[in-house]
């Protein structure tokens, strides 16, 4: 009998020519969509389907801070 348990995890989402690209940091995947809840649904599926295959310990939570740097 297996267990679920939910895990908080990171998406990073970024508009790449015309579709949005979203990346979970902590395990790798990524996945796109037309519109960002597309491309998030996607990012859910595709890393709960690799979670099954590859299980992971339940992960610390991730600082996500953002910073500036001087461009010339």
């Amino acid at each position: 009998m297996s267990t679920v348990t939910a895990q908080r995890l990171t998406a990073i989402l970024h508009r790449e020519d015309e579709v949005y690209v979203a990346e979970c940091p902590e395990v790798g995947t990524v996945s796109q969509g037309d519109t960002v809840e597309e491309a998030l649904a996607n990012l859910r599926e595709a890393t709960e389907l690799f979670l099954e295959e590859c299980p992971r310990p339940a992960l610390a939570p991730r600082l996500l801070t953002t910073f500036e740097v001087n461009v010339a």
